[in-house]
């Protein structure tokens, strides 16, 4: 595990309050990041900030004209800070995104390289948004890939049930926290 990371995106207030189902996702998802640290895994946060009026927002992305029409990600704002339950520590990295796929309009791949990180380990919210286009980038440049699919989260349960249970394992290994931690501890 020496050349994973574990990734937390978009697990920022405005979204945990609109996805958080009571299950307490939460707390499993600070004990996958509490296992990666003691395990010397790098724990990196992806968040997606938009600019005012975001003017890279083209006329035709229906999904981001519907989440600038929500008032999300509004850089700046308080409800796009990373949620406090699961707040980054100084050591952690935090790379902003301007579009679905933690890759997109950031450095995350230049982070990852720099690191020499060909693993990823994917949590966040939403599983149908950034975890799957995420994982579909990470696919496409050859990144070694772990869904932990209880510390992703989605408003609809039986498309997140679908990804993890049908779509994901073609292409990673799908875990419980649980499971990875016990896999990633000492021995």
């Amino acid at each position: 595990m020496a050349n994973s990371a574990l990734l937390v995106m978009d697990v920022q207030r405005d979204v945990v309050a609109i996805a958080d189902d009571g299950s307490g996702y939460l707390t499993r998802l600070r004990r996958a990041i509490d296992g990666a640290r003691a395990a010397g895994i790098p724990v990196i946060y992806v968040v997606m900030t938009l600019r005012p009026g975001d003017a890279a927002a083209g006329p035709r992305n229906k999904v981001l004209a519907n989440v600038l029409r929500a008032g999300l990600f509004r850089e700046g704002a308080p409800g796009t800070e990373i949620h406090d339950e699961v707040a980054p520590q100084e050591r952690d990295i935090v790379v902003t995104k301007r579009r679905g796929s933690a890759f997109s309009g950031s450095d995350l791949d230049l982070v990852l390289r720099a690191r020499d990180i060909d693993s990823l380990v994917l949590t966040g919210i939403a599983t149908s948004a950034v975890v799957l286009s995420t994982l579909w980038h990470a696919v496409d440049l050859d990144f070694g890939l772990t869904v932990l699919a209880d510390a992703c989260l989605d408003t609809d349960p039986e498309v997140h049930t679908m990804l993890t249970e049908k779509l994901f394992p073609q292409w990673a290994d799908v875990l419980a926290v649980e499971d990875w931690v016990k896999a990633i501890g000492p021995h």
